[in-house]
C-alpha cells in the first residue's frame, strides 16, 4: 500500500508476453441515490474526454494507442474500472498514462458525451419511450428499490441534466487513493511496480474508503412482468438468488450451473435447443456481487413458444433439487471447471480482475484452493445448492416481446404453478 492508500497488486505471470494494468475504482449503481443514477456510467464515459496533458479524446487514445494499447473502461454495480494492455517493457509508460487519466481529467466536451450516452439509453427503450431490456427489467424485480435495482446507465432524464459540477463531484467522492486498487499481472515484478506506482499515481487524492448498502433479502417471489414490444422474437430473462462467493455452498452452486449449462451436451442447449428446437440460444451464468450473487437464464424466442420454453427451464432446474447427477457428469464438471481455472492464468485480464476487483470488497483465496473446493464438490452438495435457489420465493422473470393475451395468460399459469 502506498503512503495514500493506494493498494497496489501483482500477479506474477512469467510465462506470458504481455501485461495487463488495471484500476479497480469502488464506485458503480449500487452507490447512487435515486436522483443521480447513472453518473458513476456517465463520470466514466467523461474520463475518456481528455486530460491536462493530453486535453482531448483524440490526443489522449492516440497517446495511449502509440504504446499498442486501448483504453477499456467498464461501469458495473459494485465497482468501475480502467485497463491497459502492453508489452512488458511499457507497463511503466502505461501507468504513467494512468495516472494521468485518473489525476487530471478534464471533464470537457460534456454535451457531445451526454448525447453519446443517450443514444446509449435509446437502446433499451422503444418509440414509446417503455424500457425493453429484460436484464435490467429482471433485476429492477429483484431488487425493488435498493440500489441494486437500478440501471447502471440510468434514467434519460437524469443524464440530460447531470452537469459538469456534478461529474466532477462524484469524482472527488469516490476517485480517491483509498477506494481503488491498482493491479498489474503478467511477467512483472512486484517491487519495480510499486515503485513505478509511487511515481506517477502518488499525487492521486487521499480521498475515503466506501461502503455499500448490503444486498436486500430475496424478492418474495415469483415475481414477473411482460413488457410489449414488437417483432417474432420474445427475449427472456429470468433469476434466481444464488449464493455468495464466500458462502461455503458457493463451489455446490458452482456445480449446479455447470450441470445446466456447461457446454452442448448439458441440459439447456441439449434438452431445449438442440432435441426440442424451443430457442436458438439458451444459457445460464452467474453474476457474482460484493454480497449476493446471481443465477441467471437468458433466451429469446418465438412468442408462441416462450410458455413451453419457461416451463421446461423450470422443469431442467428443478429437476436439480431431487436427482442426483452421476459420477460420469460430476467428472466432468471438475475437469471443465479445472481446465476454465487454469486457463485464466493465460489471461492477465482476468487475473486483474480476480486479484483487483473482487480484492476491494474481500481477500480473493488462491485459485489452488478454488480447485481444492471444486474437487470437493459432491452430487449431494449440488442438490443442497439446487434446494436453496431453485425456490419460487427467489425467482424473478422478464419477457419483453409481443405475447397475446392468451400467451400472457399461460405464461402466468407456468409462473404461479411452479413449486
Amino acid at each position: 500500500m502506498l503512503d495514500h492508500g493506494l493498494r497496489v497488486t501483482t500477479v506474477a505471470l512469467p510465462h506470458l508476453h504481455t501485461a495487463t494494468v488495471a484500476a479497480f475504482i469502488k464506485v458503480g449503481s449500487r452507490f447512487e441515490r435515486p436522483e443521480e443514477n447513472g453518473l458513476s456510467h456517465f463520470t466514466e464515459h467523461m474520463l475518456f474526454r481528455g486530460t491536462e496533458r493530453f486535453p482531448t479524446s483524440l490526443a489522449l487514445n492516440t497517446a495511449i494507442e502509440r504504446l499498442g494499447s486501448t483504453l477499456h473502461a467498464e461501469t458495473g454495480r459494485d465497482y468501475t474500472l480502467f485497463s491497459m494492455g502492453f508489452e512488458p517493457e511499457r507497463v511503466e509508460a502505461g501507468l504513467e498514462l494512468l495516472g494521468e487519466l485518473l489525476g487530471r481529467p478534464r471533464f470537457g466536451d460534456i454535451e457531445l458525451e451526454r448525447a453519446l450516452v443517450l443514444e446509449e439509453i435509446n437502446e433499451d427503450y422503444d418509440e414509446d419511450d417503455v424500457e425493453i431490456n429484460a436484464d435490467d427489467i429482471a433485476r429492477g424485480l429483484m431488487f425493488g428499490d435498493h440500489a441494486l435495482g437500478q440501471r447502471i446507465i440510468g434514467p434519460r432524464a437524469n443524464v440530460e441534466g447531470f452537469s459538469e459540477r456534478d461529474v466532477r463531484g462524484h469524482f472527488a467522492r469516490f476517485y480517491g487513493a483509498r477506494n481503488m486498487i491498482l493491479c498489474v499481472a503478467g511477467p512483472v515484478h512486484h517491487e519495480p511496480v510499486v515503485e513505478q506506482a509511487r511515481r506517477h499515481l502518488g499525487a492521486l487524492p487521499v480521498g475515503a474508503a466506501v461502503e455499500p448498502e448490503p444486498a436486500p433479502p430475496g424478492p418474495g417471489g415469483p415475481r414477473w412482468k411482460h413488457v410489449r414490444d414488437s417483432g417474432a422474437q420474445t427475449s427472456l430473462a429470468m433469476l434466481f438468488r444464488g449464493v455468495p462467493e464466500l458462502d461455503a455452498g458457493y463451489h455446490g452452486f458452482v456445480g449446479m450451473l455447470r450441470a445446466i449449462d456447461d457446454g452442448m451436451s448439458t441440459r439447456l442447449h441439449y434438452q431445449l435447443a438442440d432435441q426440442q428446437g424451443l430457442a436458438y440460444s439458451v444459457g445460464a451464468g452467474i453474476e457474482p456481487l460484493a454480497d449476493a450473487a446471481l443465477f441467471e437464464i437468458t433466451s429469446a424466442t418465438a412468442n408462441a413458444k416462450l410458455p413451453t420454453l419457461v416451463a421446461e427451464i423450470l422443469r431442467l432446474v428443478g429437476g436439480l433439487r431431487d436427482e442426483r447427477i452421476g459420477d460420469d457428469e460430476l467428472s466432468k464438471i471438475r475437469t471443465r471447471y479445472r481446465y476454465e481455472t487454469l486457463a485464466s492464468l493465460d489471461d492477465p485480464t482476468a487475473m486483474t480482475g480476480w486479484f483487483g476487483g473482487t480484492a476491494l470488497y474481500y481477500a480473493p483465496p488462491p485459485l489452488s484452493e478454488r480447485l481444492a473446493a471444486m474437487a470437493r464438490v459432491t452430487a449431494d452438495d449440488i442438490v443442497e445448492a439446487a434446494r436453496r435457489v431453485v425456490t419460487p420465493d427467489s425467482l424473478v422473470l422478464a419477457a419483453v416481446g409481443a405475447l397475446s393475451k392468451a400467451r400472457v395468460g399461460e405464461l402466468r399459469e407456468v409462473v404461479a404453478g411452479w413449486r
